[in-house]
């Protein structure tokens, strides 16, 4: 694995990106990416959509959500989405992600960043717990509501 960088979605990667697929099982945990990047450009004032690369190659995603008047606080400074291909999962490009993704929210004046997560064989909540997330409550529709310190 070379150096791993962000960079906003492009021509060049966004059909990468929507290419990524994931590990058998791991599909009911997360929407497919190409609604992520369409909905991140409804409001690209609290979206913030970034391609994980190593060398020229796409090998994951990530989505975050910053919006301080949003009435529900899980939703002020989240995690909307983060997909990595299956082949590089446990390589450290989520964790790279999801740091880079904290290193955003603080750089904003947020204190914390929010992740909602299902439950379940092969479900996320694992790598969200090894990141230092701590589950903070559940959503009415069942999701796990948990927020990493900044």
């Amino acid at each position: 694995m070379g150096e791993l960088r962000l960079e906003e979605l492009s021509a060049k990667t966004i059909v990468a990106a929507n290419s990524l697929t994931l590990k058998p099982g791991q599909e009911a945990f997360v929407a497919p990416t190409s609604y992520a990047i369409a909905e991140s450009y409804f409001n690209p004032f609290t979206e913030w959509p970034r391609v994980v690369l190593d060398g020229d190659t796409v090998v994951g995603f990530i989505r975050g959500h910053f919006d301080k008047d949003a009435p529900q606080p899980e939703f002020r400074s989240c995690i909307w989405r983060i997909t990595v291909a299956a082949n590089q999962q446990g390589k450290g490009v989520g964790r790279f992600a999801v740091l880079a993704l904290a290193a955003e929210a603080e750089s904003r004046g947020y204190t914390s960043l929010t992740v909602l997560w299902d439950a379940g064989d092969n479900s996320p909540g694992e790598f969200f717990h090894k990141l230092g997330f701590i589950d903070t409550g559940i959503t009415r529709y069942g999701e796990t509501i948990s927020e990493l310190a900044l």
